[in-house]
């Protein structure tokens, strides 16, 4: 395995003398690390392929949605827009509440044990 990391290093050496890495899309910017702490070790890989390709299961989704909403009703000075957000927070949280019981998720111990510890991780 120590040929494989040689090689790929001295690879990696060249690379930086031609300056074949001096141009790449976000040089000298901090890296957006994403935080997969509630994802278990073994689905974080396919976890990532599925975001990157824009597949994000529908609990997910919903929480973004809902997340969005409350943030916005926070900001609202216009009681019928936020009386219309309210209702549209509602629904969210409804269909969120029915995807959970669709899975059986809700039922699961380790979700009661961290539901509220990762709802609020996500605000």
């Amino acid at each position: 395995m120590d040929v494989f990391l040689n090689i790929a290093e001295e690879k990696i050496r060249q690379a930086i003398r031609n300056g074949d890495l001096d141009y790449l899309p976000g040089k000298g910017k901090p890296l957006q690390l994403e935080d997969l702490s509630m994802v278990p070790p073994e689905l974080r890989m396919s976890y990532k392929i599925l975001k990157n390709a824009g597949m994000v299961p529908p609990e997910m989704e919903l929480q973004k949605d809902i997340l969005k909403i409350e943030d916005l009703i926070a900001c609202c000075y216009d009681e019928e827009e936020r009386k219309r957000l309210g209702e549209e927070l509602t629904a969210k949280t409804l269909r969120f509440q029915q995807v959970m019981e669709k899975r059986k998720i809700k039922d699961s111990s380790a979700f009661r044990m961290y539901q509220d510890k990762v709802f609020r991780k996500l605000r």
